[in-house]
């Protein structure tokens, strides 16, 4: 029996971005309250540009969960939290 791997959730932000800064809190807070599994990753898109290409992330803040970009723009934390109770049905 293989057990569910973990959720593994990437917020793309850049250094100096406010909106980033300012949501970061609140949207991790809900993620981790929501999903005991999570992984929760800082991407700094210039450190990661290739990465940030690849998953076509045009504007900061985006969110991808599992590798897709899932909020090419700020979800609110109950956005975020059904985006990843979605995932969690489906994988079920």
């Amino acid at each position: 029996m293989t057990s569910a791997s973990p959720t593994k959730l990437e917020l793309f932000h850049a250094p100096g971005c406010a909106a980033c800064d300012t949501a970061r809190g609140a949207l991790k807070a809900a993620a981790l309250e929501d999903a005991a599994d999570l992984v929760w990753r800082d991407v700094n898109v210039l450190d990661e540009l290739d990465h940030t290409v690849e998953l076509g992330v045009l504007t900061l803040p985006a969110i991808a969960i599992d590798g897709q970009l899932v909020f090419a723009s700020l979800p609110t934390p109950t956005e975020l939290r059904s985006a990843l109770a979605r995932r969690r049905f489906a994988g079920s």
